[in-house]
């Protein structure tokens, strides 16, 4: 099979029954939506193990020679981020309770209707997008952090613990003005125009 580029968002699918494979990716390309076809846990672990994949994924619980729920498990334990939803006709209220509380955000008996889960698997790659937004966010600005000089640094904590710019002075030893410029120049970096983004900036990466 011939996979879309990784920076796609697409759905990746994992199911042993290739029937049930090609009618499901069939019904979710008809909503326009971009289909990576798995016909087993290890074949999709494979691809992922060399490449970083967007998207979400929808995986049958029962497979041989993995389980759903053991693909689930190893995802986990690899660190792929991407929202699973799962698909099962044999599945009991303890199996989907399990599921949903390591992370994953459906679990769908069947049989469902079509446009059910062409809503949930849309919910799950919004989900996903607003994921990898907010990575990408966070690593920009990590990047516009790098930037600052150890003094520019030491200033942007001071200001985002919300001190004022005298205070700020007396505490490193300089000049106010010396303060104003470094903190002009630590907003125009970052990108903020307050106090208050810039410490919400910060709260959101980690500690530097």
């Amino acid at each position: 099979m011939t996979y879309p580029p990784a920076a796609i968002p697409s759905v990746h699918l994992v199911d042993d029954e290739a029937p049930v494979r090609d009618a499901l990716a069939f019904l979710l390309q008809s909503h326009g939506l971009t289909v990576c076809s798995y016909a087993s846990g290890p074949e999709f672990l494979a691809l992922a193990s060399q490449r970083t994949l967007r998207g979400c994924m929808v995986l049958d619980v029962r497979m041989e020679p993995m389980s759903g729920l053991q693909l689930y498990d190893e995802l986990r334990l690899r660190g792929v981020p991407m929202p699973v939803l799962f698909l099962s006709g044999h599945g009991d209220i303890p199996m989907a309770v399990d599921a949903l509380q390591k992370g994953a955000v459906d679990f769908l008996e069947k049989p469902f209707s079509g446009d059910h889960l062409v809503q949930r698997v849309k919910r799950a790659l919004a989900i996903e997008a607003e994921h990898h937004a907010q990575l990408l966010a966070q690593a920009q600005a990590t990047e516009r952090l790098q930037a600052l000089t150890d003094r520019e640094r030491a200033v942007m904590r001071l200001v985002a613990a919300g001190k004022l710019n005298k205070v700020i002075a007396d505490e490193l030893c300089v000049a106010v003005r010396t303060v104003e410029v470094h903190r002009s120049r630590v907003f125009e970096k970052l990108q903020v125009r307050s106090a208050a983004e810039l410490a919400t900036l910060l709260a959101g990466l980690p500690p530097i």
